[in-house]
């Protein structure tokens, strides 16, 4: 049993490389596909069988484990999607000569629409923000350049001086699978960027952080869950009860391109999508809210409220 522990050990170290070369995968999705399939080899230990031996009948019950185990559905889908993912490794390596996830379903999750706040709404988020603490000002421009430019959480805490041509109104953006694209920048977000660059001169700036755009107050980059925190906070202040996060400010930006008579495939350009598909959302999304609108703006509808 140790050799094999061993050996699905050497499986994991290979997959990761995988991942990382020739994927390019960003090492967030590289952790989080690595901690799915440890997950699937403790079920093996559990079943005394190779992860090589295994047949869609032990991916099943792996499926109905992690399912008893009270995993949501979200998480339930995304665990074996990377076990699809793990098993086309094994096969395109040469390990396995049939691939036994093929035919493994995934749990029904439906078309889930993710929140998104109305321009009128983000205004709200940005004007609750206390701008006479040091945080203020930086919080301010990281909502606003989220909302102008609909960047992944990742890709702000990342984001380089060097990658901002302000003059022009792009920002150079490092995508998933270290993609590069060049998104506009709005003058309101520039204005602010600008106005926290004045507070960030008065910071310490720590060796080897001094391009990062975003900073805390001890001089070191931001990470994705501060960032969550504060917008998490200013929301509730706002007084919005929506359920938000960072990537909200993302949906927010894409649906309000949308409204505004953007092209879907400039939306898929600015936003980084590999797929079309993937930006497709958004039309269901503005559908939502064109529903919304007249449910609560039609005469007819007024009328039959006022009854």
């Amino acid at each position: 049993m140790e050799t094999d522990k061993n050996y699905s050990t050497n499986i994991l170290k290979a997959y990761q490389r995988y991942l990382k070369l020739e994927r390019n995968y960003s090492t967030n999705t590289v952790d989080a596909y690595i901690h799915d399939i440890k997950s699937l080899l403790d079920y093996c230990l559990d079943i005394s069988k190779n992860v090589l031996q295994l047949q869609l009948e032990d991916l099943q019950s792996f499926a109905a484990t992690i399912h008893e185990k009270g995993i949501g559905p979200t998480s339930q889908a995304r665990i074996l999607s990377g076990v699809r993912s793990f098993y086309r490794y094994l096969l395109l390596d040469g390990y396995i000569d049939a691939d036994p996830s093929e035919l493994l379903e995934s749990p029904n999750l439906g078309k889930h629409l993710p929140e998104v706040l109305s321009t009128q709404e983000v205004d709200k988020l940005e004007n609750v923000i206390d701008l006479t603490t040091k945080e203020g000002q930086r919080n301010k421009a990281i909502i606003e350049v989220l909302f102008s430019c609909g960047l992944r959480v990742s890709e702000l805490v990342n984001l380089k001086l060097s990658q901002l041509f302000l003059d022009e109104g792009f920002v150079q953006v490092i995508g998933k699978g270290r993609k590069e694209r060049l998104v506009p920048i709005s003058q309101r977000a520039i204005k602010e960027l600008n106005l926290w660059f004045y507070d960030r001169k008065q910071l310490n700036i720590k060796t080897g952080e001094e391009d990062y755009v975003f900073l805390n107050r001890r001089g070191s980059h931001l990470t994705r869950t501060m960032i969550l925190i504060m917008i998490k906070k200013e929301a509730e202040k706002a007084g919005i009860k929506k359920t938000i996060s960072p990537h909200t400010m993302r949906h927010s930006f894409a649906t309000a391109l949308l409204q505004g008579g953007a092209d879907l495939r400039a939306i898929q350009a600015m936003l980084g999508h590999e797929d079309i598909g993937t930006t497709e959302i958004y039309t269901h999304i503005d559908i939502t809210t064109l529903r919304q609108e007249i449910l609560e703006h039609h005469p007819r509808n007024i009328k039959s409220k006022e009854k």
